[in-house]
């Protein structure tokens, strides 16, 4: 009860935006941009809940991802998502995690009885291999969620999971993760929006694809969770297209993570060539795609950051877009990595994040954005939409 009851405030509240945001504005380069976001943060002392913004993970900047703490964070930050990638346990049940086979870096695994179910142990030197499909889901429940990362040159088990970067780890504990279903239960009652994505898994023996398809959606219809607050997604079209015609009710939010920057010759300045094409996907019934951050973004001849070709077709192919991920490179100052390849000459500093932003929202006009932060998203949403 009482945990419903915080759930509940923490629902009809204010977001709590914290500092990040503001000294972030701080950090952008003097102009008009900077001008509007500190104009309003000076007489905005509430900010609502973020259509704009989904909890990547949780709140994965500075909380375990994947944890029940890690989606508070992001409720209260205002995220009008909370991202769960649900794998299956080898008991054909579904917990939230990133991958089958990330435990030795997520995870307190390698410090537990468990680590004996490691197809690769701990040996130093050696990347170690456990996978949530080797545990049933009341041992994966038994574990302790950790910073994604690992310290290759360990020489204990307890020092290869605990070498997360100093950036994103503020004041650090041990997270609880969830299963997906608890994960249903404690959005719930906050009103926010699920967007669970089905992974490319092995599967554990006795749970088919299809199986496992379904299993996604029924455990929202048994929650009773109306379709409109679920955004089902994967990266193979063929998961959505099974979902269209199993449940498609739940169907009409799918989103398509688009990974077909993968593919030998993709670039962003030709959408022409993709296959599907923009339209063909638009056609079929979709409504959602979601590509890496970078895709939608180019320079223009002046060196500033713009909307890309893949961004301009995709929007006039009637398509919403949900990038992914803002807040998940470290420091910007070198040109924000692999998420910010297509505007690298102009990412010099943190606050560039709302310069991007400001693109994204202003120009492109995205229907939200993946991020490891929702806070920075959730305030630009009430300050820096024009």
């Amino acid at each position: 009860m009482l945990t419903l009851l915080l759930l509940g405030a923490a629902a009809a509240q204010p977001a709590q935006l914290g500092v990040r945001p503001f000294w972030l504005v701080e950090r952008l380069e003097p102009g008009p941009l900077k001008d509007r976001l500190q104009a309003c943060a000076a007489k905005t002392a509430d900010y609502s809940r973020s259509p704009l913004a989904v909890g990547h993970r949780g709140a994965a900047l500075f909380f375990p991802e994947h944890t029940r703490e890690g989606y508070l964070a992001a409720v209260r930050q205002g995220a009008g998502f909370v991202e769960c990638d649900a794998v299956p346990t080898a008991d054909g049940e579904l917990v939230c995690r990133h991958s089958d086979r990330d435990l030795a870096e997520t995870t307190n695994i390698l410090s537990t009885p468990l680590a004996a179910k490691c197809r690769k142990p701990f040996r130093a030197g050696r990347k170690p291999d456990c996978r949530t499909t080797d545990l049933t889901m009341a041992e994966f429940l038994t574990l302790e969620g950790w910073p994604e990362g690992r310290n290759e040159a360990a020489r204990r088990p307890d020092d290869y999971y605990r070498a997360a970067p100093a950036w994103r780890t503020l004041a650090y504990s041990p997270g609880t993760v969830m299963s997906h279903r608890q994960y249903i239960d404690l959005l719930k009652p906050t009103g926010v929006n699920f967007i669970p994505e089905l992974k490319k898994v092995n599967l554990p023996p006795g749970l088919s694809l299809e199986a496992y398809r379904k299993r996604i959606v029924d455990e929202y219809r048994a929650a009773g969770v109306p379709p409109k607050r679920v955004y089902l997604q994967s990266f193979d079209l063929d998961d959505i297209r099974f979902w269209r015609s199993y449940a498609p009710d739940y169907t009409a939010n799918a989103v398509w993570l688009d990974g077909r920057y993968k593919r030998p010759g993709f670039d962003p300045a030709h959408p022409e060539r993709l296959r599907p094409t923009m339209d063909e996907l638009a056609a079929e019934g979709l409504r959602f795609l979601s590509p890496p951050l970078w895709v939608l973004l180019t320079l223009d001849e002046n060196g500033r950051v713009a909307p890309s070709a893949y961004a301009r077709a995709a929007r006039e192919a009637g398509l919403e877009l949900i990038p992914w991920t803002l807040e998940r490179s470290g420091p910007l100052a070198s040109g924000g990595g692999w998420y910010y390849q297509s505007v690298r000459g102009a990412i010099h500093s943190d606050g560039d994040v709302y310069r991007v932003l400001d693109v994204l929202v202003n120009q492109i006009g995205v229907y939200a954005i993946f991020s490891d932060w929702p806070a920075t998203v959730a305030f630009f949403d009430a300050c820096g939409r024009r």
